[in-house]
C-alpha cells in the first residue's frame, strides 16, 4: 500500500506539523506533498520522508510570501499526480484537501480548521489588512469558498481536531467528522518532583489581536497580581508599552526548558482566546497546573471546568478578574498536580496514533503492524 500525506505548508513545527509527524511514524514509507517546504524547520522524522512541493514553490519568494499565492493553490493541488497512492491523508488548515486521488484510493482529511479567512473570520481578517486586500479579497474569498465546498465533496472521511471544528465542518461543508484530538507532548511537560508553585500566573502564545492577551494584561495590572507573558507577535510592542514595568512581565520567545519551567511553576495558565483546539492548555495541565480559560470552542474539549480549570463567559477584563478571584477562592481543589496531569495524558501522542490507527483499520488501510500504537 502506498500512502500520501498532504499538508498545506511546512515552514515551522507547530500543531499541524506535529500531526504530520505522528502520521509519518504510523506510515514510515509515506510520501509528503506540500506547497512550500523548508527542511531546516521540521523534525528529523519528517525529513526522512520524500517531500514533493507543488508549483507554488516555484513562484517568486514563495517561502516568504506563500500566503499571497492562496488563489493559485487550488490549481496547484489538483495538478499533483496521486494516481499511484492507495491512501491519501490530507492535513487541512490552509488548502490541502483539494487533491484528486485515484478512484480506488481512500482520502482521509484531518481538519485542524476550515480556512478561517474565507469563512467565519473573513471580516476580521479584512479589518486587520491594508486597503488593497480589503478591495480584492472578497472576490477571491467568494471563489475560494466555492472551490472549498467542491473539494470537500472529494473526501471520503473527515476527522476534526475538536467538537468545535466538527461543527464548523458540518456548517461549511455539510459533512460529518469524527473527533480525534491532536497529539500533545504531555510527557515532555511533566514537572520535576518537588517543584514548588510560584506566585505568578502565565499567559503564552502568539501575541496577535484575536488571542486577546490585552484582556489578561489589563486584568492583572488592575489586580496588581504577577503575570508572565511568553511569546512574540505583532502586538508585543504595543502591550509592553502599556503594561511592562508593573506586575506584568514579558519574556518574549523562550526555549523549551524555560517554557516548561514557567508552566510548572505558574499558579495557573490564563487562556483568553477562542481556539479551534488549543494545545497550550493541555501542555499546562501536563505540567500539573490548571487553566483559567474563555469557555468556548476548543477548550471545552480539553479543560474540565471545576476540575482541571475554570471558565469565564465573556472576553472582558472584568470576566478575567472574576475568574482569577474565583480560582483563588478555590485554590485547595487545584493545588495538587496529579489530577491535571492524569487528564492531560488522554491527549498523548500514543492516544492519537491509536485512535487514528483504529480509523484507518476500519476503512481497510491499516498502518503497518510494526508501528501501530
Amino acid at each position: 500500500m502506498r500512502t500520501a500525506i498532504v499538508h498545506y505548508w511546512m515552514l515551522k513545527m507547530r500543531g499541524g506539523e506535529k500531526v504530520v509527524e505522528a502520521l509519518c511514524e504510523m506510515y514510515p514509507d509515506a510520501d509528503i506533498f506540500t506547497h512550500v517546504y523548508d527542511p531546516r524547520a521540521v523534525s528529523d522524522t519528517i525529513r526522512k520522508h520524500k517531500v514533493v512541493e507543488t508549483s507554488i514553490a516555484r513562484l517568486p519568494f514563495a517561502r516568504k510570501h506563500y500566503q499571497k499565492y492562496l488563489p493559485f493553490m487550488p490549481r496547484a493541488l489538483e495538478d499533483l499526480d496521486l494516481s499511484g497512492y492507495d491512501l491519501v491523508i490530507s492535513s487541512e488548515s490552509g488548502p490541502a484537501k483539494g487533491v484528486i486521488p485515484s478512484p480506488d484510493a481512500q482520502h482521509v482529511c484531518y481538519t485542524h480548521s476550515p480556512m478561517r479567512y474565507i469563512w467565519d473570520q473573513q471580516h476580521e481578517y479584512m479589518a486587520n489588512s491594508g486597503r488593497l486586500v480589503r478591495t480584492v479579497f472578497p472576490g477571491i474569498a467568494h471563489t475560494l469558498r466555492q472551490w472549498d465546498v467542491t473539494a470537500a465533496a472529494r473526501v471520503d472521511h473527515f476527522v476534526a481536531n475538536s467538537n468545535h471544528v466538527a461543527r464548523r465542518v458540518e456548517r461549511f461543508w455539510r459533512r460529518d467528522a469524527e473527533v480525534i484530538h491532536p497529539p500533545v507532548d504531555v510527557e515532555g511537560f511533566a514537572p520535576p518532583a518537588g517543584l514548588a508553585v510560584g506566585d505568578y500566573y502565565l499567559a503564552a502564545g502568539e501575541l496577535v489581536a484575536y488571542k486577546r492577551f490585552d484582556l489578561v494584561a489589563e486584568a492583572f495590572a488592575r489586580m496588581k497580581r504577577k503575570l508572565v507573558i511568553i511569546g512574540e507577535g505583532e502586538q508585543r510592542a504595543q502591550l509592553e508599552k502599556r503594561f511592562a514595568g508593573g506586575t506584568v512581565k514579558f519574556l518574549g520567545r523562550v526555549g523549551f526548558d524555560d517554557l516548561k519551567r514557567c508552566m510548572a511553576e505558574a499558579r495557573a495558565l490564563v487562556f483568553p482566546g477562542l481556539e479551534d483546539f488549543g494545545i497550550i492548555p493541555v501542555e499546562s495541565m501536563a505540567a500539573g497546573r490548571p487553566v483559567i480559560a474563555y469557555g468556548r470552542a476548543g477548550v471545552l474539549d480539553s479543560v474540565k471546568d471545576g476540575e482541571t480549570g475554570l471558565f469565564f463567559d465573556e472576553q472582558s477584563v472584568d470576566s478575567v478578574i472574576d475568574a482569577v478571584e474565583r480560582f483563588e477562592g478555590s485554590w485547595g481543589q487545584f493545588e495538587r498536580r496529579e489530577p491535571m496531569m492524569a487528564h492531560a495524558r488522554t491527549f498523548s501522542r500514543d492516544v492519537f496514533k491509536q485512535k487514528m490507527g483504529d480509523l484507518f483499520t476500519r476503512i481497510g488501510r491499516p498502518p503497518p503492524a510494526s508501528v501501530r500504537a
